[in-house]
């Protein structure tokens, strides 16, 4: 089968710092506990409780209520970012805090912080329960308003001045169009797209991808927001699925195709994401010897 890897794809700057210091993490002489999923990726999740670093994550719970599980040792910031009562928080408990925010994530949440002191109300462009959201909206909760559709921008008091801004792994286009909405709607407007580099890069590759391609894999967990992305952008005119690892492969799929594209989420390990390649490339539809799909090897995953 002919395979098209989307260039770029897989790991951004962010993860690989993130990753990297829960790594040095391990070698501590002391607890290290990470404060929900370090990336959205549970192979890595898994890859890092084997060294010995433990993640605390509960569905629904926030970055604050997570903290009433640790009362030792070190805890890491994710690389989603926190608010400040996050960290005040953990160093009131005499936790020795790690801080792996993505930087990206640290600027938007510098930019909000001088923009409240300017006098603006935040109208930030995210999703529900991510934890990058989360960060952001508490930071004020009474002046930080979550924009997840025009209809909330519609309910705003049109008399205020606003800067809008928002999560780092949303869709471009998306956020575009929101923000193109909100300057209609409100006349005291102020733009400040925030959608990281490599998100927007990634996600410039997908949409331009060649026209023949039959089939799109794009590698990632699912519950990372900048692989979803992914798929929906090349879900508009390609046969596209989201699968985490070469495991989820339906070789049913295949049949009757000539040309795939892989891509991946910024959080995917490159080995996961080169395994489906690598597979795809010796597929044969009609050679059953090239059906079998290797086994993950998880001392690689890290």
């Amino acid at each position: 089968m002919e395979v098209k890897a989307i260039v770029p794809r897989g790991y951004c700057k962010g993860v690989i710092r993130a990753i990297d210091i829960a790594k040095k993490a391990s070698t501590l002489k002391d607890d290290v506990y990470i404060l929900g999923m370090i990336v959205h990726n549970q192979y890595i999740v898994n890859a890092l409780e084997e060294l010995g670093v433990y993640t605390i994550d509960r569905k629904g719970k926030t970055r604050l209520e997570l903290l009433d599980e640790i009362d030792h040792g070190y805890v890491i910031i994710t690389a989603h970012g926190a608010s400040d009562a996050v960290y005040q928080k953990a160093y009131d408990k005499g936790l020795k805090v790690i801080d792996a925010s993505c930087l990206d994530v640290i600027k938007t949440h510098d930019l909000i912080k001088d923009k409240l002191k300017e006098g603006y109300e935040i109208l930030y462009i995210g999703k529900n329960g991510h934890p990058e959201a989360e960060g952001a909206i508490s930071i004020d909760t009474n002046k930080i308003h979550m924009i997840t559709n025009k209809e909330d921008i519609t309910k705003l008091d049109k008399n205020k001045k606003y800067v809008i801004t928002n999560q780092t792994t949303m869709s471009l286009y998306d956020v575009y169009d929101l923000c193109e909405y909100a300057k209609k709607v409100l006349p005291y407007i102020e733009i400040a797209q925030e959608t990281c580099n490599a998100t927007k890069i990634r996600q410039e590759a997908i949409k331009n991808m060649d026209d023949d391609i039959d089939i799109v894999f794009i590698i990632g967990d699912p519950h990372s927001n900048n692989t979803k992305k992914l798929a929906s952008i090349a879900s508009h005119n390609k046969d596209v699925y989201m699968i985490e690892s070469i495991e989820d492969l339906n070789i049913q799929l295949l049949k009757g195709k000539k040309k795939a594209a892989v891509s991946s989420g910024a959080s995917t390990p490159t080995y996961l994401t080169n395994q489906v390649i690598q597979f795809l490339r010796q597929f044969d539809e009609l050679d059953m010897d090239t059906y079998n799909k290797p086994i993950i090897d998880k001392s690689k995953i890290l």
